[in-house]
C-alpha cells in the first residue's frame, strides 16, 4: 500500500531576535492506516491529533527547533504518547521555548526512521538554523523540506544561527542527486519539485547579501 502522506496547515507566530512575525505552517502526516510520524508540529496540537485520527504516532519529528516548528511538539507528544526527536545543533532553539523540557531521541545524518514498511532518511542540512534536517522518502519519491527550501529558493537567512552560503551547500551536497521529479514537502506554503529549484543554484550563490526574511 506504500506510505501516505497529509497536511495541516495551521496559523501563529514565529519569534526570533525580538521581532514577530505570522506565519502559517504545513505539518506533515507520514504513514498508513495504523502509524505515521508528524513533521513540525505547529502552533496548535489539535487539528493534528483530529487528522492523526486515532492511529499510532510512532515520533514527532522536528526538522528544525524555530519557535513555530515546535510550539504544538510537546502538547502532541504527550497526547499521543510519543517522542519528540530532533538534531542536537538545534538544541539552543529547543531550549528557548521548553527551557524544563528535554528532547527524547537525536536525528542524525544518514539515520533512517522506519514507519508503515518504509525507510525515511535524514538528512542535515545547516544553514537555515545549525540543526536543520529534511527527510528523504525514496519510496514516494518526496523529501520533507522544513524550512531548507521553498518553492523559489532556499530557506531564510540573515538571523541568528544562520548562514546562507552554508544552506546552499547543504542543499547541493544533500538534495542535489536527488531526482528531478523529486517532490519538496516545505515547512511553509506550497510544495515544488527537485527539478524546479536545483539549477537555480549557480544564481543563489550570486545574490550578494543574506535575504532577512
Amino acid at each position: 500500500m506504500g506510505l501516505h502522506v497529509d497536511r495541516v496547515v495551521t496559523s501563529g507566530v514565529f519569534s526570533l531576535d525580538g521581532e514577530d512575525f505570522d506565519v502559517d505552517n504545513n505539518i506533515w502526516i507520514i504513514g498508513d492506516e495504523r502509524d505515521v510520524i508528524v513533521v513540525d508540529a505547529a502552533h496548535d496540537h489539535r487539528p493534528i491529533i483530529e487528522r492523526i485520527g486515532g492511529r499510532r504516532v510512532k515520533a514527532v519529528i522536528c526538522s528544525h527547533a524555530h519557535n513555530d516548528h515546535i510550539n504544538a511538539a510537546a502538547q502532541l507528544a504527550e497526547a499521543t504518547d510519543s517522542p519528540i526527536w530532533l538534531h542536537p545543533d538545534d538544541t539552543m532553539l529547543w531550549e528557548v521555548v521548553y527551557p524544563d523540557r528535554r528532547v527524547d531521541d537525536a536525528l542524525s545524518d544518514g539515520q533512517r526512521i522506519t514507519i508503515a514498511g518504509d525507510d525515511l532518511v535524514v538528512l542535515h542540512t545547516p544553514g537555515h538554523s545549525p540543526g536543520g534536517v529534511c527527510l528523504h522518502a525514496p519510496s514516494i519519491a518526496t523529501v520533507f523540506s522544513g524550512d531548507t527550501l521553498f518553492n523559489g529558493g532556499p530557506g531564510a537567512t540573515g538571523r541568528s544561527f544562520s548562514d546562507r552560503q552554508v544552506l546552499i551547500n547543504s542543499i547541493e551536497r544533500q538534495l542535489g542527486g536527488l531526482e528531478d521529479g523529486t517532490l519538496v514537502n516545505t515547512g511553509h506554503g506550497e510544495s515544488t519539485t527537485i527539478g524546479d529549484e536545483l539549477p537555480n543554484i549557480a544564481a543563489w550563490r550570486a545574490e550578494s547579501t543574506d535575504d532577512d526574511g
